[in-house]
């Protein structure tokens, strides 16, 4: 891993599903609460959040729609569809039981 934070594959879409479950967002501000809430760990660029986006649309997860934003410019907003709700949920379980085998064999001493 290195020191920006690296993800695993997979990771990326379950944490854009995450971000979107408080509110409908466009990119720039999906990377900026990833951001916020990993203390400034995990920091995502354009070039892997918008193919997740497209990858996610094309799913059923997510979609789209052009919104003026709080700076009045436009831009595609984002917004959690109920099929990503419940996306989100497995994944969330998926990767709670998976963080946990992988601390408990962090944690095990040598020997």
């Amino acid at each position: 891993m290195g020191d920006r934070g690296d993800m695993l594959q997979g990771t990326l879409d379950m944490l854009v599903l995450k971000s979107l479950q408080v509110e409908p967002m466009h990119g720039w501000g999906i990377t900026e609460r990833i951001e916020q809430w990993s203390s400034g760990v995990l920091q995502i660029n354009q070039g892997s959040l918008y193919p997740a986006l497209h990858r996610l649309t094309r799913h059923g997860f997510i979609t789209s729609s052009w919104r003026v934003t709080e700076n009045s410019r436009r831009a595609r907003y984002y917004a959690l569809t109920a099929a990503g709700r419940r996306a989100l949920s497995t994944e969330q379980t998926s990767w709670e039981r998976l963080s946990q085998a992988v601390n408990l064999i962090m944690r095990m001493a040598p020997g």
